[in-house]
């Protein structure tokens, strides 16, 4: 059976490779998947992530409750809603037009971007996390807890438990957890704004946080 412990992470890029190796390291099971089939991701999973599985979408999904979102934005239409209904989804992803084209459906200041990936995976529980640092400041900064110099990363979800669930995450990664309010909030950490690419440490992240109501 699915576990807390085993993760699905949809993206096999530098951020999905970052997030396993960091997940692998924190003691979780992770099946990993890409945009073509695992034989062809295999000898990288094997050298860059020893440990992980590398898998189908479905195959991953089935696996894990908990499933991260690694994926180019423009991507998120092709996700199977149906297979991710009942799942938690940590949405990790972000628009960027050089990648996902000039999209219109992403350029409405009103509504985040991880509202629009709930609305289409309306069977999931989707909460914004691990989205506004960069994989090389992810794979550099992570920390046992207690650690001086330990950054933070900001959780906005609309669900207290799955909030608490993403927190444990992070803090298991290597990150001081920073629940920031409901999944409309997490507009603040998309590009463009103050906390998009913050490496800030939990006090910093939380004040910055708390000034944008």
């Amino acid at each position: 059976m699915p576990t807390n412990k085993t993760l699905a992470i949809l993206g096999a890029g530098k951020l999905g490779i970052v997030l396993t190796q960091l997940a692998i390291k924190a003691g979780y099971s992770v099946y990993i998947a890409g945009s073509s089939s695992p034989d062809k991701i295999a000898l990288t999973i094997k050298v860059l992530t020893p440990g992980a599985t590398a898998a189908t979408v479905n195959d991953a999904i089935d696996h894990a409750d908990i499933v991260i979102l690694a994926l180019p934005l423009g991507k998120y239409r092709t996700l199977p809603a149906g297979l991710l209904a009942g799942k938690l989804v940590i949405d990790a992803m972000n628009y960027w037009w050089e990648v996902d084209g000039n999209d219109s459906e992403f350029n409405n200041p009103t509504t985040s971007s991880s509202e629009i990936v709930q609305q289409f995976l309306q069977g999931s529980r989707v909460v914004k996390a691990i989205s506004h640092m960069g994989y090389h400041h992810l794979h550099d900064e992570a920390r046992p807890a207690g650690q001086t110099g330990r950054k933070a990363i900001a959780i906005a979800g609309d669900d207290d438990s799955d909030n608490q669930a993403v927190a444990t995450l992070v803090n298991d990664l290597g990150f001081d957890p920073v629940i920031i309010g409901p999944l409309a909030r997490g507009n603040i950490l998309e590009p463009g704004h103050e906390l998009f690419g913050a490496n800030l440490d939990h006090q910093t992240l939380q004040a910055i946080a708390s000034n944008h109501k």
